[in-house]
């Protein structure tokens, strides 16, 4: 199975590095010097990865055979794609791969349906669950513990206690102590 592990950002300095936005929560198993990686767009690769460093907070890799910056520059916004076994699971047990998460049954606590995961969106902050209702429409889930208590991959389901306003915006309580000023 293949897995999106990284997108390559922008040149750094002028030897070949660049910037790596990690997709991974095990950067140093999948992005360590030596890896080999599958690439979207696929003519951009295989990519080996020759050295890697971190600096002022971001992940910086050198890829064999790029060794200046318009090499670097001409690989901005590639996917890095890792091979990884399908049976293979993270180390912590708190911790899923997307293939994992995909259709997943979405219910409440009370055991209410809520719909089915489509997709895993990766922002910076945290994951967001994004669950297809019955009806079609989509509702967007944060992957944080207090809202997704449990993971069932046995039973394929996803249990969430959603804060009011979550599923249903006539729900939404204010979070300003403030009264309303009249007109």
């Amino acid at each position: 199975m293949q897995l999106v592990v990284g997108r390559i950002g922008r040149a750094h300095g002028i030897k070949g590095e660049v910037t790596i936005e990690v997709r991974t929560d095990e950067p140093e198993l999948r992005l360590a010097p030596g890896a080999v990686l599958a690439t979207d767009p696929a003519s951009a690769g295989p990519l080996t990865i020759e050295t890697g460093r971190v600096h002022s907070g971001r992940l910086l890799l050198r890829f064999t055979g790029v060794n200046d910056r318009n090499g670097a520059e001409a690989l901005r916004n590639t996917l890095l794609i890792a091979e990884v076994d399908p049976e293979e699971t993270p180390e912590d047990p708190e911790e899923f791969y997307d293939h994992q998460l995909i259709d997943l049954d979405v219910v409440t606590e009370d055991g209410t349906a809520v719909g089915r995961i489509t997709e895993i969106t990766h922002l910076p902050y945290q994951d967001l669950l994004v669950v297809e209702r019955p009806d079609g429409s989509e509702v967007l889930i944060p992957f944080v513990s207090d809202i997704v208590p449990d993971i069932d991959l046995e039973r394929q389901v996803a249990v969430i206690t959603p804060p009011p306003g979550l599923l249903d915006e006539r729900e939404a309580e204010t979070a300003s102590t403030r009264e309303r000023e009249q007109p």
